[in-house]
């Protein structure tokens, strides 16, 4: 099951730059768990040590949030994960 995935600048780091990869997985975690075993080091900087998203992404599912599911929120083959990095500020 191929998913786009587009990834916020920060990340790409990882990718060699690429904006925008492709990701197999039946749930958004599937597809974290696979982009981490392809570039390895992006699933920590999603994740804490317990494997949760951290609360400063957000992970949209063909531009809709996942949350408050994210990682268990199930894909199917064609869809479009979006990494958003959350601002906040006063």
């Amino acid at each position: 099951m191929s998913v786009k995935v587009k990834l916020h600048p920060y990340l790409r780091k990882f990718t060699n730059g690429q904006a925008v990869v492709e990701a197999i997985g039946h749930t958004v975690g599937e597809c974290i768990d696979d982009l981490e075993s392809r570039f390895p080091g992006i699933k920590g900087r999603l994740c804490d040590e317990k494997g949760n998203l951290l609360s400063v992404y957000d992970i949209c599912v063909n531009s809709h949030s996942s949350y408050p599911e994210a990682l268990t929120e199930s894909v199917k083959d064609g869809d479009e994960l979006t990494i958003i990095t959350l601002i906040a500020g006063g």
